[in-house]
């Protein structure tokens, strides 16, 4: 049904896209009290996380009321954001669509910035068909149902972060650069259990890494052998460690810490940032754990499935970090002595660099 669903979508998107000859001139924007932005990014929490540098961005340099939609999958991204005022949920199905067309006309919303780096067959008719003057986003298959488009930078060069904040141009405004960075705000009882952990586990303040074991799919997990001999190189250093992992991968957790290693089961989103903020180093499969380590500004080593595309990884944005990649579509051809050979020295590096800060 999904597949039947995504072609008739696709099939409407482009009889649209053919009636759309000219689209609404682009609006002066209102930067006082009462400019009205949406800004629209469905789909993983990833994705959503990446959008963060750009709105805040707007919301730093116009005075002007953020509404975010998301959807279930990914708000949790944006919750506790003080940059959004107003997030909305998008509900699948014609009353939810109708229901956010509503919602754009009765809060007079002026501009709506479609924040996604592909084509998004439901985003696009939201745009196409809703009420606000400026329609903004990258110049994509659909570009048609913009009032302003900006040009999209080539993906295999540069960073996911980067092609979204080209959108600041259509606002007329200039980015530093140095100053862009993930933004992501725990629940006050998140930051508890992760401090009540770290209190209950480790009677000495010392150099504290993470190794975060679980990811979005099954081709991400780097097998049990492999996690067990990390562990014991993490434990051969004078550090603090636990392993991070979601309740899904509880067992395999048990099967890598063998009752020699704490572990740390998130059971929300906001828990398990909420750990990574107070770590000193992460390992990493996931693409998530990434960007929340970005957040927190923590050195960060990945490894990474590339498999058939020529797009650059999703690496840290403005964050120490190195990684492994591999072209596979799993990550079972990565071995451990592949990936010790380059963690080993980079580890070593920020390690040094810490015991300096803590000496001076």
């Amino acid at each position: 049904m999904k597949k039947i669903e995504f072609f008739l979508k696709n099939i409407l998107l482009r009889i649209l896209l053919k009636l759309k000859h000219t689209s609404i001139p682009s609006q002066v924007i209102d930067t006082g009290n009462n400019s009205k932005i949406l800004f629209i990014r469905l789909n993983r929490i990833g994705d959503a996380l990446v959008t963060t540098p750009f709105i805040h961005f707007i919301k730093s340099n116009l005075n002007a009321k953020i509404y975010v939609l998301s959807d279930e999958k990914n708000k949790t991204a944006y919750q506790n954001n003080p940059d959004i005022d107003e997030l909305l949920v998008f509900k699948k199905g014609l009353k939810g669509f109708l229901d956010i067309l509503r919602l754009i006309k009765i809060e007079q919303i002026e501009t709506v910035v479609d924040l996604h780096d592909d084509v998004s067959a439901t985003v696009s008719f939201l745009i196409a068909l809703c009420s606000a003057n400026n329609k903004f986003g990258l110049e994509k298959e659909n570009k048609l149902i913009y009032s302003k488009t900006v040009a999209r930078l080539d993906a295999s060069k540069f960073h996911v972060v980067e092609r979204i904040m080209e959108l600041s141009k259509l606002f007329n405004l200039r980015v530093d650069y140095s100053n862009i960075k993930i933004h992501f705000h725990t629940g006050i009882n998140s930051g508890k259990k992760a401090d009540d952990f770290i209190t209950n586990n480790y009677s000495d303040k010392k150099y504290f890494i993470g190794m975060n074991i679980s990811a979005g799919s099954n081709a991400r997990f780097w097998g049990v052998e492999n996690y067990k001999k990390l562990l014991n190189y993490f434990a051969s250093l004078d550090v603090n460690l636990a392993i991070l992992s979601s309740p899904r991968d509880l067992e395999l957790t048990r099967q890598i810490a063998n009752s020699n290693f704490k572990f740390f089961v998130s059971e929300t989103f906001s828990d398990f940032a909420a750990m990574i903020s107070k770590l000193d180093f992460l390992f990493t499969p996931d693409t998530a754990a990434i960007h929340l380590a970005s957040a927190y500004n923590v050195p960060t080593f990945g490894v990474y499935v590339k498999y058939k595309t020529n797009d650059m990884i999703w690496s840290p944005y403005n964050t120490k970090f190195d990684c492994v990649i591999t072209e596979d579509e799993n990550l079972s051809r990565i071995t451990f002595d592949e990936v010790i050979s380059k963690l080993k020295p980079f580890l070593e590096n920020t390690l040094s660099e810490y015991n300096v800060f803590k000496q001076s």
